[in-house]
């Protein structure tokens, strides 16, 4: 075994020093990897990046209180005599309360927008979002890094950082019409680059005023006592209306938007990636094949001197696997280099535009380094069966 572990070692250094006679197909093999490599990492860094600004929004201690059934706040209705019920509750709910023993609870109506910059013909769809003043306390790692929250009543927006930095027309104190009325931005608010900077807060009232929304309610948020207080709270309102009602963790239900967008992206990265990984394979296999066909003098000499079919097979396999741990290596550089950070956007949970950040993070660069590496191991090794056969 110490004599075929050193001859495999002398051969795999006469590979590699033979290297320069085949730079051009040798660079092509890795290059073709990296591509292969940036390309899936693109995918999954988007995937990963929109998850994180979808579940960064959510708080485990935060129930929304959804009607019809449903878990998308667009298609939720709760009647009005069921949102004053549960407000009205006097048991022990689970939730927490005020010094007057009042509910700390946030009505919530969002409305998607159009919003145009000035000088463009087309707009792009955001979410409004109408709420309680409530509704502010009951985000977990919001700041206001701008000008001051909404006036109760008043058409005043609190725009989120991402929306701040991309549309100039929401600088504090500007007017901007959204719908048949004009609005004031009254401040900007940050959330830790997650989905919420993606939204146009406003004062609940003004919303359903200035979109002929009167008396509706989508979504209702409440605070737990702890995680575990959803379950007193199901079981509280759970025969307190006919009409459907889901209550869900704010986490969970951020959780489950995120999971199904990141699927469908990672849907179509994983099939492009492995179509290109055919390619980068037979290009592996055409690198690997000229490499022993340069070297079958090489080869045969070795061979006479007593190298075993173990030495040849591995030192081939070998170079192959280094050769695309190289473009693997390129790859990951040049995807963390050009994709981590860099904004995107894409339509979110209430059809309206969500902005994210591509994340190219540990499990991305391995994932994607590992599908180069395996293009290699598998290109290289029908060429190595063909080293064996030299003499």
């Amino acid at each position: 075994m110490a004599s075929a572990i050193r001859q495999t070692l002398v051969m795999t250094r006469a590979n590699l020093l033979s290297l320069p006679r085949r730079q051009a197909i040798s660079l092509s093999m890795s290059l073709s990897i990296a591509l292969v490599v940036m390309v899936l990492a693109g995918f999954l860094s988007m995937a990963k990046g929109f998850e994180q600004a979808l579940r960064g929004a959510g708080s485990p201690t935060v129930t929304v209180i959804l009607g019809g059934g449903t878990y998308q706040e667009v298609g939720s209705d709760l009647p009005p005599n069921v949102v004053r019920s549960i407000l009205a509750r006097r048991s022990d709910l689970g939730v927490r309360r005020d010094a007057a023993s009042e509910l700390i609870a946030s009505r919530e109506l969002v409305v998607p927008v159009d919003v145009r910059q000035p000088g463009e013909s087309l707009g792009q769809t955001m979410a409004l979002r109408g709420m309680d003043l409530a509704g502010l306390s009951l985000r977990d790692g919001v700041t206001l890094s701008a000008g001051r929250p909404f006036a109760k009543g008043s058409r005043e927006l609190l725009v989120g950082d991402r929306l701040a930095r991309d549309f100039p027309a929401f600088g504090v104190g500007d007017k901007i019409r959204l719908g048949a009325v004009d609005w004031t931005v009254s401040g900007h608010f940050s959330a830790g680059g997650s989905a919420f900077e993606s939204e146009l807060w406003a004062d609940l009232d003004a919303v359903r005023a200035g979109f002929d929304r009167q008396g509706e309610v989508q979504t209702l948020r409440v605070r737990l006592d702890s995680p575990a207080a959803i379950a007193t709270l199901r079981d509280a309102l759970s025969d307190i209306t006919e009409t459907p009602l889901v209550i869900t963790s704010e986490a969970d239900l951020y959780a489950g938007q995120s999971g199904r967008t990141a699927d469908l992206i990672r849907l179509f990265g994983w099939p492009l990636a492995l179509l290109m990984a055919v390619g980068a394979g037979a290009g592996a296999l055409n690198t690997m094949m000229s490499s022993v066909a340069d070297r079958t003098a090489e080869i045969a000499i070795v061979r006479t001197l007593g190298f075993g079919r173990l030495a040849a097979f591995a030192s081939t396999w070998i170079e192959a696997v280094l050769l695309s741990l190289a473009g693997a290596a390129i790859g990951v550089a040049a995807s963390w280099a050009l994709f981590n950070g860099w904004q995107a956007s894409t339509v979110g949970a209430n059809n309206t535009r969500m902005m994210f950040q591509l994340a190219v993070t540990g499990d991305v660069m391995m994932t994607a380094a590992l599908l180069g590496l395996a293009i290699g191991a598998i290109g290289g090794a029908l060429p190595a069966i063909v080293a064996i056969r030299r003499r």
